[in-house]
């Protein structure tokens, strides 16, 4: 990324001088060595040029900066782990607050539970927990942050068996848009508690998190299968029907996509569609090759890799294949049931992929994450089976406006009112947003932003706006 001009700042010199004087973490500013390398994030196709960027050391940084950003009335952009899909996490003329350097973790073995600040990945998580043997469940690409992962809802390999992220979210510390500190939990404050669950970002800025751990590992049954993108449908109807007999134990997903040049796939199938099934098994050992037989045998098999796998390598495993800078858009649509008529949009939107980088992702659901009664958290979409991640993806800007339309079209046809799951959403919607919850959960949603944010200070995200 490479400066082009240096854009005058909106704050003036001696506020700005104020400001950084206080702060135990950095200021970066437009013209400073390393602001390129601070405004960049995981997504290229968000090019954006801050006015300054608060590296928050701590909480106290954080109200500062949040103060700061109501004062000057300036757009505030939180970022913990910096994938941010939609770019929320940069912002154009404003200030990015920037949780990264707050990466403190404590795990409590005896009560299994886990306190981590905000700037965390999944990558640093599961080191601490899984020295342990325990975990929670975590993104599939390990450089994702836990805060928007959370805060979103949480899906990944333990899902059915333990639930969401935010399933196993027992606490929560905020600084709130007034720049007041408070911790929410099932005694204080439940109703924001209920929001942080499910409700992205919309309430402040979450600097630490307290999970529920889990035992899980050090070695778990996981891996990959592959079969030729040819026998599409005979896998996505035999997939359907192996994930209805599933036992919770068993979280899978369906990967719709293009060979990649990997040591494990023959050379002949590299560059051609394959559709991969991947799998995690935390049950019984000795349990997980008959659980998992199903999945490996819906086709002709190219490639089974299936092991005993370290629960965090395994955790790891996709990170080569989502490398920071490409442009990404991801849109998604949650189904109830995999339907025959959804079985076919997906299976014309496999042949009519633009190119090699896009993928189909069809995640199973249920288990854990349906036995939550809807109204208890901010995720109430606990009554679908399946969820679609379409991801769209070039390694420039060059083709990106293309694939993006793909994506569309695939969610579009697999139902315009469908629901979206708002970490899968790749950009500000409204629509989309209201979609995503039921319209008690979003009218409470509404109450709560009017509560907290009333002037919509935390509106870089999938908004909820105010009333008030």
């Amino acid at each position: 990324m490479t400066t082009t001009q240096t854009r005058p700042t909106r704050i003036g010199e001696a506020t700005i001088a104020e400001f950084a004087a206080g702060l135990r973490g950095t200021v970066v500013l437009p013209g400073d060595a390393d602001y390129d390398h601070e405004r960049s994030i995981w997504n290229g196709a968000h090019d954006r040029r801050p006015t300054l960027i608060a590296r928050c050391a701590g909480v106290a940084d954080v109200i500062r900066t949040v103060d700061l950003a109501r004062s000057e009335g300036l757009p505030l952009s939180v970022r913990g782990g910096g994938h941010s899909i939609p770019g929320f996490s940069t912002v154009d003329d404003g200030i990015v607050l920037d949780l990264s350097l707050m990466k403190g973790v404590q795990v409590d073995p005896a009560r299994r539970r886990v306190t981590a600040q905000a700037g965390c990945t999944w990558k640093d998580l599961d080191a601490e927990t899984q020295q342990f043997g325990l975990a929670v469940t975590g993104g599939l690409v390990s450089s994702t942050g836990i805060a928007g992962f959370t805060t979103g809802g949480g899906i990944g390999w333990l899902v059915r068996k333990h639930g969401l992220a935010s399933d196993n979210l027992v606490g929560a510390d905020v600084v709130t848009a007034d720049g007041q500190f408070i911790h929410a939990s099932a005694d204080e404050h439940p109703d924001l508690f209920w929001g942080l669950r499910g409700g992205g970002g919309n309430f402040g800025v979450v600097t630490s998190f307290d999970y529920q751990l889990h035992d899980v590992g050090p070695t778990v049954l996981s891996g990959l299968v592959f079969y030729p993108g040819e026998e599409a449908e005979q896998v996505l109807r035999g997939y359907r029907a192996a994930c209805a007999a599933a036992p919770d134990e068993l979280t899978t997903l369906v990967n719709m996509t293009t060979a990649p040049p990997v040591p494990f796939l023959p050379e002949s199938v590299h560059g051609k569609p394959v559709i991969a099934v991947g799998g995690c098994w935390t049950g019984d050992p000795d349990a997980g090759e008959a659980a998992t037989a199903p999945f490996r045998s819906l086709g002709t098999v190219i490639a089974d890799v299936f092991a005993a796998h370290p629960y965090a390598g395994w955790q790891q495993a996709l990170d080569p294949l989502y490398p920071r800078g490409v442009h990404n858009y991801f849109r998604s649509a949650f189904l109830r049931v995999a339907d025959d008529a959804s079985v076919r949009v997906l299976l014309d939107s496999f042949v009519a992929s633009p190119n090699a980088m896009t993928e189909i992702h069809v995640h199973h659901l249920g288990g854990a994450v349906g036995r939550v009664p809807a109204e208890a958290t901010a995720f109430a979409l606990r009554d679908q089976e399946f969820i679609v991640n379409v991801i769209a993806r070039t390694p420039t800007a060059e083709g990106f406006a293309d694939v993006v339309e793909w994506a569309r079209g695939v969610t579009s046809a697999l139902g315009p009112d469908a629901a979206a799951y708002v970490n899968f959403t790749g950009e500000a919607n409204t629509a989309l947003v209201r979609a995503s919850y039921p319209a008690d959960t979003y009218r409470r949603l509404v109450e709560l932003k009017n509560e907290y944010d009333p002037t919509n200070l935390f509106r870089l995200n999938q908004n909820i706006a105010p009333t008030v």
